[in-house]
């Protein structure tokens, strides 16, 4: 490092996303670093780094999606790896950022995994953290090192300008995305609708109301993420129902567990578009999905912070 700037970086992946890892490095003119990660006979995790980084600016990509505590595991491991191998500064890069829901106490001995983990990220000898679409933006308040929390939304919205849709109404699926859906309905001058929803247990929600127009409207769902489906399919199929004309959706994150795919494609939802920050196996495509990929955001993200570049002008 000279004058504050590292004069090379590297970049590792661990397993739970090599895909999007060899986009990223191959937009970025490099190859992944050399590691090997597999496990012992009783499952434990065990890492074998290749290649010097001493005093190098290290990169780990590593998404912690299911099997989300196998790939948690393997990303701290990571870190402590390159850490105990005198790296000059240690970057975790977490496309997709599990244990995120869990951010507050909303009940009497409630964990806040989400603290936990950071915790973790931080124990381990993380210096930064790169990732997108944190499931509640207080999150980044959570470590004690610098957090860039890139946000997917603009490459769901320029994919649907595209399409040059009349009569657009954003849809937020519950009130915590009001105002992801309000910065969505900027790039289309348009109002925004609200479904107002309850959860009678994890996993499960029912609507209650539609706040807003919606009635011969282009509907365009906005969400951070698709777990099980339930809160997505849900307002799909009430706004269908109320009079719009078409409805449309879009995710960061395509978590998709349980019966979420059978959900999906028995749902009003004509395109779903998903964003690759999670891998999407072969067995949960539908035609009706559409994937963007993230990496070149990422790739930028990555390189202004190697030459202490504003990663804030990506979104100007």
């Amino acid at each position: 490092m000279r004058n504050g700037v590292f004069t090379d970086y590297k970049v590792f992946a661990g397993n739970s996303h090599r895909e999007l890892a060899e986009e990223i490095t191959s937009i970025m003119g490099k190859q992944l670093g050399k590691a090997t990660v597999n496990k012992f006979s009783d499952g434990e995790v065990s890492v074998n780094i290749w290649e010097s980084v001493r005093g190098v600016d290290v990169y780990i990509i590593q998404s912690t999606c299911e099997p989300v505590n196998d790939n948690l595991m393997e990303l701290l491991i990571m870190i402590d790896a390159v850490k105990r191998a005198s790296a000059g500064r240690i970057n975790a890069v977490i496309p997709y950022y599990g244990y995120a829901r869990q951010d507050r106490k909303a009940k009497a001995r409630d964990a806040i995994t989400a603290k936990l983990v950071a915790n973790l990220l931080m124990a381990a000898g993380a210096d930064r953290v790169l990732t997108m679409d944190l499931h509640a933006n207080q999150i980044q308040g959570f470590f004690d090192i610098p957090v860039d929390h890139l946000i997917g939304m603009p490459i769901i919205a320029h994919y649907f300008m595209k399409k040059n849709m009349e009569d657009v109404v954003i849809v937020s699926p519950d009130h915590g995305s009001v105002p992801r859906a309000r910065n969505m309905a900027e790039y289309f001058n348009c109002p925004i609708a609200i479904v107002d929803k309850r959860r009678p247990e994890p996993n499960k929600s029912e609507i209650m109301n539609i706040i807003g127009d919606i009635e011969g409207k282009n509907c365009i769902i906005l969400d951070d993420m698709i777990d099980t489906a339930g809160t997505i399919t849900n307002a799909a199929n009430a706004i269908k129902d109320l009079g719009a004309k078409a409805v449309y959706a879009g995710a960061t994150h395509a978590v998709l567990s349980g019966p979420a795919v059978e959900r999906i494609e028995k749902s009003a939802i004509e395109e779903l578009v998903l964003l690759n920050t999670i891998p999407l196996p072969e067995e949960k495509k539908l035609d009706k999905f559409t994937t963007l990929s993230v990496a070149p955001l990422f790739a930028e993200a990555m390189t202004r912070v190697f030459t202490n570049g504003s990663v804030s002008k990506l979104f100007e």
